[in-house]
């Protein structure tokens, strides 16, 4: 029998082995198996040396017949046949034509499906194909067909199909044999084929078949190289050329990268820098998935594909400042794996985190954190403090969500480090700020911070979960070992979550009330309301409460779970239960059907977190009372853990007394506090507090408890410190059934000691002040008789002790001396007699008030000896501000306050101590928020925006805030308040401002530009908040309120017609601020008119239109210039018209200031938009000028009201001692006419018509019996008080140590009694010098002069000084040649009345000599005649001499500044004056006086030159042609 090979002619035998039977198509199936077995077997066992003879059997075998046969049986023995053929004539198979070479091999590749299964009983046979195809590399024959690709890939797909978990290593390795030469030893790998294989390392078959993975990673590990041009192929194809393939790995592109990079980094040495180009894509896809990919391929444990390719390490750091937030996210979420994985990487990496931390992106900040809070759970010892300051930092941020995840994160951490047995010291150390965090974000407003804080509290910081005795221990050092400010968070939190239990146990009383009596209705909403704000959502919150409250009333059951909870009875695991129940029976959870909670169930658990007492019940408390005291002696491990364990375990319990009164109970509790009175002082006055907090019942519960606790606190309230004192009075007070007895006993024993020599006489001035507060009737007449004398006289009006001489402002409490700090509770004591007394009986307040005013006044040296130093001065008046304070709390009090009284107490907020300034506005801001002081106390909150610390004035401007929002909040909860509208709303503020604005010291007159300038800011420091809201400001309401107020009349003096007009220019800076700041302006219907304050106002005469405009004009809205501005003098003004009002801007100014002309109709008074011309002159205010006793009242001037009056001189004409006032001593000026800040004309009485030169400097002469005295003023600008003159006076004063102790920007609190008679003392000891005739004036036509003698320099006709002070005598030429040019100036100002203001040269003091007022005609020429009679004469107010002052011949004297209103000192003997006699000088500027007796407030010392400039014209003021020389001395002076 013979067969044709396929492709051949040629007929070849078929041999058969000797053991083997034919084979044929006739053949049954049985027995066709049966022989092929045999012949498999002998071929199995046939070497390669036999095989010519076989030939022809092989093909035979290989026919169709059998390769398509449909017995599996015999196809796999056919296959295994032909395997050996190819074992057994290797190299050169049988088979010559390619497609049945082809054929046959995918014929072999279907028969190794059967590998599939292991179990299978032909399994052997198949191992035995793959072992002999593997072992021979038969398919490496099919490199040389043309279709090769086809077969390799259908064997690779098989290959990877078939293999399974079943599989041994031996299968998995004949697979590798066979299928990596077909890699390395192929000409080429098509894309197909490099598919097949690289998609089983991708997602989904990699985790699909693991085994496949294994295959194809051990595949292309075995490979790598040879496969690798044909990988960088498919990679530039895809990246670079961006040619779409059909490939399915395109959509794993980057991920197959990734597993590349995993199994053989060497594949991709040349696709990584292809990477970094793609990372500079402008396809954000493109971006992110590139960045991804790195991420993963640095991060990854073990690489070092960062070391290796540093160009692109860097190029992945700076896709996390990518601008798409997903590139940002991703590599924030990378960091986990880099810090974990790769320590040299990190300093990288944390450097971008923490720039990410403040990434614009919430979903950024919050990845910052979930990241390093995953790290550090996983492995807290790789976390470094720069790592936990990131989460640190975010638990301030602005969005609760990252908030929240930071602060849990470090909960989390500090809990599950705290529980540890042995923990590191180090690690303690690390995260032991954690405690202090959580409690700052206490105070968060927003409800959920505050939930989450106490939640964290309850879980991590202190695990309620925990054995009592372990959880009050914990919770002892956790308190020991926090901060101060998380200590106030700490007590905050105790007191908010029993305010929300007062809150509940009103609701569930009302409930039962209105149950046991239908008809009894007690309104619920507001409770609920006030339960809503401290929950998530208030709105919201208030619905579920509602519905929450339904269901109390309806089911008995749940009220009486809710009830437990704010019993005394309650326990903390019966707590924690009913809650559970209460939840439980709302419903609602979480479950598999509704994945989220429903609200009403987020609310009560919420509510019931702050309710339930899960931490302290009386076990509890019992515990930590027997912590506190092994602590207090010194036994167990707490008092070594912690510093001063005794008082802060006291503390602690204070603050559990006043949440958790219920829970101190028992004998040996009360028997231990006991004992911790005869502790060290503070231990004591703590424990004197926890008892009076839970010790209401003791006398009835525990008589003999209350018998060992009496004499205790006798003792300590007769004999104790002044804290233990007051405390103990107030526990006799709350304790003692027979309270009146008791006290008898210790009131009678303090008086005895009330004694300055006694050692307890402070606590005995305590004492006495809290017994009279609390038994005000049984006391009434002896605490008469003891405030009167022991207080009054004997203490605070008397001064005992020298204080050491400071330059401090302030000083610790411990420096104090024992007399200031008597002084300082007598006035508290005076206060709480008149608390306790709440009356006015026998003037008793009155006079009170009185005496505190004068203290403040006084700067706290009431009685004025100048015995008490800076420091306790500054406490001394801060005390009685704050008493004043204190009683005005008391509606009875508060009316009685004068307005004199309180514009000296409102000024206590400038003071010059900053300790006083912060101290008193935090207590007037406590009595404000409060709602305890009234209203019109707001008002002085407005004087700090003079405060140069800017803290200060935010701290000032945040409580405003506060206060706005909190009688508006009162308003909405309390509609019905009718005619008492005016006491809340927090708009009449603005008549209380005004008016004291308008009172305010450095307002001289109604035309002062800087005054006005300085109220301007004080006004928009509190109208800012008032009309921020448009929901809440009413713009017809302001409006109208202040016009109303134009048509008043100031109630303090009502007939004064500049106290009126200073207050209509504050109304109109008002007004001008109202429109100027407007944004936009919401139109509201307000039909009711404002109410005016009665005792600031008359009635409004609606029957008068006041549309007159009282502002200067050259005042303007523009704001402050910033540093750095020019400071020229500002151009010529031109009226603008706005809203009633008339502004002036320089023409120079592109635009007028941010004014609009608003029409609103309003039903209030009407103000005409043009009352009077722009161009028209303001009538002229009548000033008294003070002539000699020639002259008759009738011919005195109208004085410009832009100008000050002439200040009249004083004199001494009994002992011959002048004294000069403000205005001779400053240099202020006299009666100045035609001023630069009023361009119209001025007439005068004179016949002869007398103007002012625009560059003119004259010399004014008044002369006297006994000598003369030149008076100076500059005629280009006023000497004003500016800021920073005050500030450089009063710099000597104040403390050097502190910056923040600087005094306010505009005022200092005024000067006082003893700094006018130390000024007055040292004028005293400078010699008199005797002063020459006139000085003479020369002036010629072309260029106008003006000589002083008293100046330094010859001052040209532009008003530049030249030369060095060369003086001139005064010859009778000159003297004729001035005469001549005072008449002849009259003619020249009239010509140079029109000259613009904007060409005037701003005189400047350094450089010109201060000239002197200018005189008129009939002045000059009465100086003139009144200088020929007398040479010399004393300076003296006309009609006017000091009183009680005798002639001392041949004593002179300078002058010297006085205070105004205060009798001017002379050599001999002067009575003191007496205090009262200060009260109506309350507004006097406070003031250093200089040597040369200015006053250092009136005295411009801007600059230094100023300062030099203004002395050496004073100190020559008094040198004329036939003076005597002034002694060395005094020079030196």
């Amino acid at each position: 029998m013979s067969v044709i090979a396929r492709g051949t002619t040629k007929a070849v035998k078929i041999v058969y082995p000797s053991t083997c039977k034919e084979v044929t198509e006739e053949l049954g199936k049985d027995e066709l198996v049966r022989r092929l077995k045999l012949i498999a077997r002998a071929f199995q066992d046939m070497g390669q040396d036999e095989n010519e003879q076989y030939s022809g059997l092989a093909l035979h075998l290989a026919t169709d017949f059998f390769l398509e046969h449909s017995n599996k049986d015999v196809r796999l023995l056919v296959a295994c046949c032909i395997a050996d053929v190819f074992r057994i004539f290797a190299p050169e198979a049988p088979y010559r034509d390619t497609s049945h070479l082809k054929d046959i091999f995918m014929f072999l590749i279907k028969q190794l499906r059967g590998l599939e299964d292991p179990n299978s009983p032909t399994f052997k046979r198949y191992f035995y194909l793959l072992e002999n195809l593997a072992w021979v590399k038969s398919f490496n024959i099919c490199i040389d067909l043309d279709d090769n690709q086809e077969i390799f890939c259908s064997l690779f797909k098989l290959m990877f199909a078939i293999i399974n978990e079943k599989h041994t290593g031996k299968v998995k390795g004949f697979m590798l044999d066979m299928m990596s030469p077909l890699l390395t030893e192929a000409d080429i790998v098509s894309q197909e084929l490099l598919d097949i294989l690289l998609i089983n390392i991708v997602e989904p078959h990699k985790t699909q078949n693991r085994q496949a993975f294994g295959l194809a990673k051990d595949l292309l590990i075995r490979t790598c190289n040879s496969i690798e041009p044909y990988v960088q192929a498919f990679f530039n194809n895809a990246l670079m050329l961006g040619k779409t393939s059909e490939s399915e790995l395109s959509e794993h592109m980057y991920e197959l990268i990734y597993e590349l990079n995993t199994i053989c980094p060497s594949v991709l040495l040349s696709v990584l820098p292809q990477l970094e180009f793609k990372l500079k894509s402008n396809e954000e896809s493109e971006r992110k998935a590139v960045t991804k990919v790195l991420a993963r391929m640095f991060s990854d444990q073990g690489s070092n594909l960062a070391e290796q390719n540093k160009p692109l390490w860097n190029c992945f750091v700076g896709r996390f400042n990518d601008i798409s937030i997903t590139v940002r996210t991703v590599c924030v979420q990378s960091s986990v794996n880099f810090i974990t994985h790769h320590p040299e990487l990190v300093k990288d990496v944390l450097e971008q985190v923490k720039i990410r931390q403040h990434d614009s992106e919430e979903t950024v900040r919050q990845e910052v954190v979930t990241s390093l809070v995953t790290i550090a759970k996983a492995n807290f010892d790789i976390m470094t403090d720069e790592m936990l300051e990131v989460i640190k930092e975010r638990t301030r941020d602005k969005k609760f969500k990252i908030r929240r995840d930071a602060l849990m994160g470090l909960a989390h951490i500090y809990r599950s480090a705290t529980l540890k047995e042995a923990v590191p010291e180090a690690t303690l150390n690390k995260i032991s700020w954690v405690k202090d965090k959580v409690f700052h974000t206490y105070y968060q407003i927003n409800p959920d911070d505050r939930i989450l804080v106490e939640r964290l509290f309850n879980v991590c910081l202190v695990p309620y979960t925990l054995p009592p005795a372990e959880r009050m221990k914990r919770l002892y050092l956790l308190y020991s070992k926090l901060d101060e400010p998380a200590v106030k968070a700490f007590h905050e939190m105790m007191k908010h979550r029993n305010i929300v239990r007062m809150h509940v146990k009103f609701i569930l009383d009302g409930l039962d009330s209105m149950m046991a009596n239908p008809k009894e209705h007690i309104p619920l909403l507001p409770r609920l309301q006030q339960l809503s704000k401290t929950l998530p959502d208030p709105p919201k919150s208030l619905e579920q409460l509602k519905k929450l409250q339904e269901l109390l009333r309806d089911d008995k059951r749940l009220r009486s779970l809710v009830r437990y909870l704010v019993s005394a009875e309650c326990t903390c695991r019966k707590a924690n239960d009913n809650v559970k129940d209460i939840l439980k029976k709302l419903g609602g959870q979480a479950s598999a059907s509704s994945p989220t909670q429903s609200p009403i169930y987020i609310t009560t658990k919420s509510l019931l977190e702050r309710v339930a007492p899960v931490m302290v019940d009386a076990q509890a408390i019992a515990h930590l009372v027997k912590h506190v005291e092994d602590a207090i002696r010194g036994h167990g491990t707490i008092a070594d853990e912690i510093d001063n364990p005794g008082e802060k375990g006291a503390t602690l319990l204070l603050c559990l007394s006043g949440v958790f009164p219920q829970f101190f109970k028992g004998t040996e509790t009360f028997e231990s506090l006991i004992q911790f009175l005869k502790e060290e002082e503070a231990v004591g006055d703590l424990t004197l507090q926890i008892l009076t907090n839970c010790g209401t019942d003791l006398e009835t519960q525990s008589p003999e408890v209350f018998a060992k606790l009496l004499p205790e606190l006798q003792k300590n309230a007769k004999m104790g410190n002044p804290k233990q004192a007051k405390h103990a009075v107030r526990c006799i007070n709350k304790i003692v059934n027979n309270r009146e007895a008791v006290l008898s006993q210790v009131f009678e024993h303090v008086k005895n000691n009330l004694k300055p020599e006694s050692a307890n006489y402070i606590t005995s001035i305590v004492a006495l002040g809290h017994i009279a507060n609390m038994c005000p009737e049984e006391f009434s007449q002896s605490m008469k008789t003891i405030v009167s004398k022991d207080i009054v006289k004997d203490l605070l009006m008397e001064d005992r002790t020298h204080g050491e001489p400071v330059i401090d402002s302030w000083y610790g409490d411990h420096h104090v001396t024992e007399e200031t700090n008597a002084k300082l509770q007598a006035m508290k004591l005076l206060m709480r007699w008149l608390l306790g007394l709440k009356s006015n009986i026998n003037n008793c307040c009155t006079s009170t008030l009185r005496l505190l005013y004068t203290v403040i006044v006084h700067e706290g040296d009431l009685m004025e000896k100048g015995l008490i130093n800076k420091p306790e001065l500054a406490r001394l008046r801060l005390q009685a501000g704050c008493v004043i304070l204190k009683l005005a709390e008391e509606p009875v009090f508060a009316d009685l306050i004068q307005r004199e009284q309180f514009q000296a107490l409102a000024l206590l907020i400038n003071d010059s101590c900053y300790h006083v300034r912060v101290r008193f506005a935090e207590k007037l801001n406590k009595g404000l928020f409060a709602m305890k002081l009234p209203l019109e106390f707001m008002s002085i909150f407005s004087l700090a925006a003079n405060d140069p610390v800017r803290e200060r004035r935010m701290q000032i401007k945040k409580f405003i805030q506060q206060n706005i929002q909190r009688r508006r909040d009162f308003l909405r909860q309390n509609t019905k308040l009718g005619g008492k509208m005016f006491l809340y709303l927090p708009d009449y503020v603005m008549p209380y401002t005004i008016h004291l604005l308008a009172h305010d010291p450095d307002l001289k007159s109604y035309e002062d530009v800087q005054a006005l300038k300085n109220i301007k800011e004080c006004l928009w420091f509190i109208m800012e908040p008032l009309v921020a809201r448009s929901e809440d400001y009413n713009y017809h309401f302001f409006r109208r309120l202040i016009e109303n107020i134009k048509q008043a009349k100031d109630a303090q003096g009502p007939e004064e017609e500049d106290t009126n007009k200073k207050l209509y220019a504050v109304c109109d800076v008002a007004l001008g601020l109202l429109q100027k700041n407007l944004t936009n302006i919401v139109l509201k219907d307000s039909n009711v008119d404002p109410v005016l304050p009665a005792k600031l106002f008359t009635k409004p005469d609606k029957m008068v239109l006041n549309s007159t405009v009282y502002l200067p004009k050259d005042f303007n809205f523009e704001k402050k210039k910033v540093q750095g501005e020019s400071a020229d003098v500002p151009a010529p003004v031109s009226p603008l018209v706005t809203g009633g009002m008339i502004f002036y801007r320089g023409r120079n100014q592109p635009k007028p200031t941010t004014l609009e002309t608003i029409v609103v109709e309003s039903p209030g008074p009407v103000v005409n938009p043009l009352p009077i011309c722009p161009r028209e002159p303001r009538p002229k205010k009548k000033q008294k000028q003070e002539e000699t006793s020639q002259e008759d009242s009738s011919e005195s001037e109208k004085a410009s009201p832009k100008k000050r009056a002439v200040k009249s001189r004083g004199s001494k004409t009994a002992k011959g001692t002048a004294v000069s006032d403000e205005a001779s001593e400053s240099g202020d000026a006299g009666n100045t006419e035609g001023s630069e800040t009023n361009s119209e004309p001025k007439s005068t009485p004179s016949p002869k018509k007398t103007g002012r030169g625009r560059r003119k400097k004259v010399v004014e002469v008044e002369q006297g019996d006994q000598g003369e005295e030149v008076a100076v003023q500059d005629s280009s600008e006023n000497v004003e008080d500016s800021p920073e003159d005050i500030e450089t006076s009063e710099a000597k004063d104040t403390s050097t140590q502190d910056s923040e102790n600087s005094p306010p920007k505009k005022r200092l609190l005024k000067r006082t009694m003893a700094e006018s008679k130390t000024a007055a003392k040292e004028s005293k000891k400078a010699k008199r010098t005797d002063s020459d005739s006139p000085a003479s004036i020369k002036s010629d036509n072309a260029k106008k002069k003006s000589v002083q003698k008293k100046g330094k320099g010859v001052v040209n006709g532009a008003g530049k000084g030249r030369g060095q002070g060369v003086k001139r005598a005064a010859s009778a030429e000159e003297e004729g040649e001035g005469k001549e040019e005072i008449e002849e100036e009259g003619e020249e100002n009239e010509e140079e009345e029109t000259v613009s203001p904007s060409k005037k040269r701003k005189f400047n003091l350094e450089k010109d000599a201060v000239p002197a007022a200018k005189l008129t005609k009939k002045a000059a020429a009465k100086q003139k005649s009144s200088a020929a009679s007398s040479p010399a004469s004393t300076l003296s107010s006309p009609g006017k001499k000091s009183p009680g002052l005798t002639p001392s011949p041949g004593k002179k004297s300078p002058g010297f500044k006085s205070s105004p209103g205060l009798k001017s000192p002379g050599r001999g003997k002067n009575p003191r004056p007496a205090a009262s006699a200060t009260l109506t000088n309350k507004n006097v500027r406070r003031a250093k006086p200089l040597a040369n007796g200015t006053s250092a407030s009136d005295t411009d010392l801007s600059s230094p030159g100023k300062a030099a400039a203004l002395s050496r014209v004073i100190q020559k003021a008094n040198l004329g042609k036939n003076t005597r020389k002034t002694p060395t001395k005094d020079k030196k002076k």
